[in-house]
Formats: C-alpha cells, structure tokens, sequence
C-alpha cells in the first residue's frame, strides 16, 4: 500500500502542472487583461468589459491582441504615454513571452512563491489562508453532515424498502434534491434571518464583530450559531443525492446469497446489515466522497458564499477571474487542483479501511 500512495503522490506533480498549462493557455486568449482593467478605470469607463460588449467601444477602440501579451497595443489608451504602457507591462511581467512567464511562475510555485494580487496588495497565499476557513467550513460540515444523515436514512429505507416509511422519506428526498441550494439559501434567509418572519440566525459573516471578546464555549457556538443557515443551504442537494445511492447499494447487498446464509445461521439484523453488509455497500458511498465534497467545496460555495455573505475562496476566485487578477486566479486553481487530488488519494485509503481485503497493489500489478 506504500508504495500505491508514494505513486499517487508522485502523479500529483504532473497532473497539476498540466492543470496549470491547459488554464495559463487559455487565459492568454481571453480578453480585457489586467493592464486593460487599469486602463478603463484609469480613464474613467469603469470596466473594460464595458467596451468589449459595445457599451464605451469609444474608449477602448479596436485592439490587437496576441497571445504574448507583451506586445499589445491599446488603442483606447491614446491619453496615456507609452512609457507608461510599457512600465505597466514590466510590472506585470507581460513583457516576457508566455513560456518564460509559464516557466517563472511554475518555477515560484516549487518554492511555494504565489506572487501577490495585481489589485489587493497582498500576497496571494496570504489572501488564500485568510479565505480559507469559509471555504472549508462549507465543505467539510456539509460533506459531514451529508454522511451523517444520509447513511443511516439509507440503510433504513433499504431495509423498510416498500413501505410507509421508504415512500415518504424518498418523496422528501426527491423535494430536497429538486429545489436549487441558491433558492433554499434564499428562504432560509427569509425564514429565519429576519427576512419577513423570524430572526433566529444573523444574516452574514462567519463570526460575530464581537468574536475576539467572547469565551471559548461563546467563540464555539457564536461559530454553530453563524454557519447553521450556510451548511444547510450547501448539504441540501448532496444528501438527497447521497441518501438513494447509500439505499441502492444496501438493496444489491441484501440480495445477495452470503446475506441469507448469514441470517438462516441465527445473526441478528444489526449484525448482518453492519457486520457483513455494511463493508460491500459502503465502498460505492465512500467512491463518492471526493466528487461530493469538491461540488460542496468548489461548486455551490460561490453562491452561498454570496448569498450570506461569506468572503471564501469560492468568492475570491470568482472575483479574482472578473477582474483578471491572474496571480489570485492561478493560486486560487492551485490550492483547488492540491486539495482535489488530495481527497482522492484519501478516498482510496478509506477503501481500504472499509474493507481491508482490497489490495490497490496487487489489482494495479
């Protein structure tokens, strides 16, 4: 086992360098860059994107634009002096060609160098530590809380399957599954954050303004007591998704021959379904984890993260792209590439420690 995680850690290294390649490419085709955001701002349009749809083509004017990035010419920047063209251009290293800027950046990476924000002044990892505590109280409490629920209500439904208690259970899975988590964001937020009925919840932030002056059992659950409305709003989707793949696994199981001997030999129920049943069905759920918990981390927290308020990485990466603040971008994708490869990798182990008869080894040999 060993030696498959040392391989899988290995292909980490090729596998995000192409994930780097593929987005570096394709940012070098995307127009309205950084040096053009300063332009129109500079010259009063706001947005460059207002001149790319039509909206100030006066300021901007038409533009050539190569993928270099190092030779562009902005006819909307008429008022500005060359020089000072040329020194936005060296700032932000366009003036070398995008191999070299590839390799730079890649090369800073190694030595776990981000850069820093073409807009924020402040370094990139400093800006990813600072968002990341949003992000991952998305992502890691409603994976959790997905599990924990959905689980258990899975095997029940399988083992009631027909029933009462399988019939309307599975009509308020289907419900849940059916009403986007912006929209049930939304009506939490009316519900409960005092939007037209109670105000139980607070309407924003991850803590209160007041979270350094409260005691420690005060800092946990002002913490509970602010991420209760996120944490629903993002398990909402994932645990009906996750409750019916836990059922129909259980069902393929009970089926089975090995389950029947075990219950003629005199076992109780509980021992059969978590004894016997429980190591088989559970490796489809346990496939799952990596994809559920990188749509909750990467997928839905921009809208909650919007929604409430919450300034996470999902935010920051979604501003960052808008602005074409590229060093915030590229790190944002980083941590992102990092993390999901990572998660696969412990996907695997807890394969193994649901049913240690699995040997990656020798399946791969």
């Amino acid at each position: 086992m060993g030696a498959y995680i040392l391989r899988r850690l290995l292909l980490v290294i090729p596998t995000l360098i192409g994930i780097m390649i593929v987005n570096f490419t394709l940012t070098q085709f995307v127009p309205g860059g950084p040096i053009e955001q300063i332009i129109a701002r500079m010259e009063g349009s706001g947005d460059v994107f207002q001149g790319i749809s039509g909206g100030g083509s006066e300021t901007l004017g038409a533009q050539d634009f190569d993928s270099g990035g190092a030779n562009e010419r902005y006819v909307g920047s008429r008022g500005l002096p060359p020089d000072f063209i040329e020194q936005l251009e060296r700032e932000f290293g366009f003036d070398k060609p995008p191999l070299e800027r590839f390799l730079n950046m890649m090369w800073n990476y190694i030595q776990f160098d981000f850069g820093e924000s073409y807009f924020r002044s402040i370094g990139v990892l400093e800006l990813v530590l600072e968002k990341m505590p949003v992000s991952l109280t998305l992502g890691l409490w409603s994976t959790l809380i997905a599990y924990m629920i959905s689980i258990p209500l899975g095997v029940r439904k399988a083992v009631k399957d027909g029933t009462a208690f399988d019939a309307w259970t599975s009509t308020a899975i289907i419900v849940g599954y059916a009403i986007p988590g912006f929209l049930f964001a939304i009506l939490l937020l009316v519900l409960f954050a005092g939007g037209s009925y109670f105000r139980i919840f607070p309407l924003r932030g991850l803590v209160s303004d007041n979270f350094e002056e409260l005691s420690m059992l005060g800092k946990v659950a002002d913490y509970f007591w602010h991420i209760t409305l996120p944490v629903l709003a993002s398990t909402i989707s994932s645990f009906a998704t996750l409750t019916m793949l836990t059922k129909n696994s259980f069902l393929d199981e009970i089926k089975k021959q090995y389950v029947i001997t075990a219950k003629a030999k005199g076992l109780s129920e509980r021992r059969v379904l978590y004894g016997h049943v429980f190591r088989n069905a559970m490796l489809i759920v346990i496939a799952g984890f990596p994809a559920l918990f990188i749509s909750v981390f990467f997928g839905s927290s921009i809208i909650i993260e919007t929604i409430f308020s919450l300034d996470g990485l999902g935010r920051l990466g979604f501003e960052a792209a808008v602005a074409r603040d590229y060093p915030v971008i590229f790190g944002t994708l980083f941590f992102f590439g990092l993390i999901g490869l990572v998660v696969g990798i412990l996907s695997d182990l807890m394969y193994v420690f649901v049913d240690p008869r699995i040997d990656f080894e020798t399946r791969e040999g």
